[in-house]
């Protein structure tokens, strides 16, 4: 099963060369097309370059190599696929790609055999005469293959590329290239087709120009519709003995199947040597797949809950894949996991991930216990306030009140966990131990109240009276991961350290005191704070008594933030300026 999965592997590369050396084949294509923009002879210009790159020997090998080996993987998928059941845009895809070739069959036909076998000069004058003026719904036909195959290779590309971090910024780019490009080509063939209209309306001008061209007689017209027929059933058959293999396999395996459980209660029967996403799909629970299943992005990952030793070990292409993500040892990819057993898994990441989540991993995406410092600070008094003022107003002074608090914070080296009605909550030392931690916290405190001086300094005619806050600080162990549902996922913390710092904060307004900070976060910080009042306050929950420190005015504890680098920097210029002299 393993070497199976390494197969695969090779297989995808394989499509992809070949769907890149095709869509490069149809990109120049369309470029010669525009050069009709400019005019017929430019467009016989365009094309001689066009052929140097492909008519010839290594050229066509790797042209129509590329064709006949990309068309056999298309129908090896579909062979290969446990059910037909599939995002909308994969669909999309696979067909559109099966539609190529019996829309530009005809094409192909008589251009290149036309040229090989009956010596036809097949320039853009006989290609636009035979499209545009003797036979126009061939012309029709051709440029909606054209069409189709771009839009086949372009969905191809984007499905490649969007896990690549910086696809989301170029996405605008390329997608105004995939516009215009062929927009560009199907008006330089209508200017090209105007052009031969105005040719063909002078006197002997379409005598000369078809005993130039050498255009094939009647019975090699036949024989060329003749082998576009045969090619069309071939194609037809191919397909047909495709899906009648699915079938066949699936009726040989019946009674070799196995379970999938879901967290839900759910479970899916498939046959064996089906993957983990395939039984997914077959009892259409939602399971996210950014790269349609060929483990490339990442996003299908599942924890194995029970059952492991029903799974084959992951490839090395899928340890490749899971070593990126950091994914832990009971963590699969779905799309590349066959199961020879009954097996119970988890969905680790919703249905809807978006493609970011592929490579959006960090040692906070699956959680970890860590002791840290948490700030809880909140607004005194500003219910009645907002009572007062209109929702323009209200918003207006929260925006800043919030930008304010969230620039101290970060400033003092921490993260904004959230913001609650009029309240912020705030973490610190995260991956920096808790005595960098606290210390942070204790020059959040200190900076957020020299910035709400600042506020109420700008906001003084549209307040009654200056705005207050209260702040509680804490230190302990919590729960540090990337939590919630969908887009509100956000990196957060959990734990009764958190709700020690909420209670602390709501403690200010009895000791009507700006900070009440636990004796824990001086001892981490390593700060002394004997200055403050000390009390001993038992709390719902807790059977030890929480030593704090309260403090009046923020203002007024001591910097505990490292010099910035500017003042780094003048204070090591200072130092050696005084240094002695030579």
């Amino acid at each position: 099963m393993q070497h199976l999965s390494v197969s695969s592997v090779h297989l995808r590369t394989v499509r992809l060369v070949t769907g890149l050396i095709l869509f490069a084949y149809v990109t120049t294509h369309f470029l010669n097309h525009a050069a009709g923009l400019v005019s017929l002879e430019a467009l016989e210009t365009a094309r001689h370059w066009f052929l140097a790159l492909w008519r010839n020997p290594p050229g066509t090998v790797m042209l129509y190599g590329a064709l006949g080996v990309h068309l056999s993987l298309a129908f090896w998928s579909i062979y290969r696929r446990r059910t037909l059941r599939m995002h909308l845009w994969e669909g999309a895809q696979l067909l559109l790609g099966l539609m190529v070739p019996p829309l530009m069959v005809l094409h192909v036909l008589g251009t290149r055999l036309a040229y090989e076998l009956f010596d036809t000069n097949d320039s853009y004058t006989y290609v636009v005469l035979s499209t545009w003026v003797f036979a126009p719904w061939v012309g029709i036909r051709q440029a909606v293959g054209l069409l189709v195959a771009w839009l086949h290779g372009c969905l191809g590309l984007h499905f490649w590329l969007r896990i690549r971090p910086w696809y989301p910024r170029a996405a605008p780019w390329l997608f105004a290239v995939a516009l215009l490009v062929p927009v560009l080509a199907l008006l330089g063939f209508v200017r090209a087709g105007q052009e031969i209209d105005r040719l063909v309306a002078e006197p002997g001008w379409l005598d000369q120009a078809s005993a130039a061209i050498r255009f094939p007689g009647e019975a090699e017209v036949a024989r060329i519709y003749r082998l576009q027929t045969d090619l069309l059933a071939a194609f037809a058959l191919l397909l047909a003995a495709t899906l009648a293999a699915r079938g066949l396999r699936g009726w040989l395996s019946r009674h070799r199947s196995v379970t999938v459980g879901y967290p839900d209660g759910q479970r899916v029967v498939i046959q064996r040597g089906a993957t983990i996403l395939d039984a997914s799909r077959v009892g259409r629970i939602p399971h996210a797949s950014v790269c349609g299943g060929r483990g490339r992005c990442s996003t299908c990952r599942v924890r194995v809950s029970a059952g492991a030793e029903h799974l084959p070990p992951p490839s090395a292409e899928e340890a490749r894949v899971l070593a990126r993500v950091k994914a832990g040892l009971a963590v699969r990819l779905a799309c590349q996991t066959r199961p020879h057993g009954d097996v119970e898994v988890v969905p680790l990441l919703p249905a809807t991930a978006p493609p970011r989540a592929a490579y959006a991993v960090t040692d906070l995406t699956y959680g970890h216990e860590e002791e840290v410092a948490i700030l809880f600070a909140d607004l005194r008094a500003f219910t009645a306030l907002a009572a007062r003022k209109l929702p323009y107003d209200v918003v207006f002074l929260l925006n800043r009140y919030f930008r304010a608090m969230g620039t101290a914070v970060e400033e003092a080296g921490g993260r904004v966990d959230k913001f609650i009605g009029d309240g912020v909550m705030a973490l610190f030392g995260i991956g920096r131990g808790a005595g960098e931690g606290c210390r942070q916290a204790l020059d959040a405190a200190r900076r957020m109240a020299m910035k709400l001086e600042q506020v109420n300094a700008v906001l003084a005619h549209d307040l009654d009276g200056p705005l207050r806050i209260g702040v509680g600080i804490h230190v302990g162990p919590v729960i540090v991961g990337e939590m919630g549902y969908g887009r509100v996922t956000a990196v957060t913390a959990i734990g009764d350290a958190v709700n020690t710092a909420s209670r602390l904060e709501s403690l200010t307004k009895d000791y009507g005191s700006q900070l009440v900070v636990s004796e824990a976060v001086a001892r981490h910080a390593g700060i002394d704070l004997s200055a403050f009042p000390r009390h001993e306050i038992m709390l719902r929950g807790r059977e030890e008594a929480v030593i704090v420190r309260v403090v009046a005015d923020a203002r007024a504890l001591p910097e505990t933030a490292p010099p910035r680098p500017r003042e780094r920097r003048r204070f090591q210029d200072a130092g050696a300026g005084a240094g002695p002299a030579a």
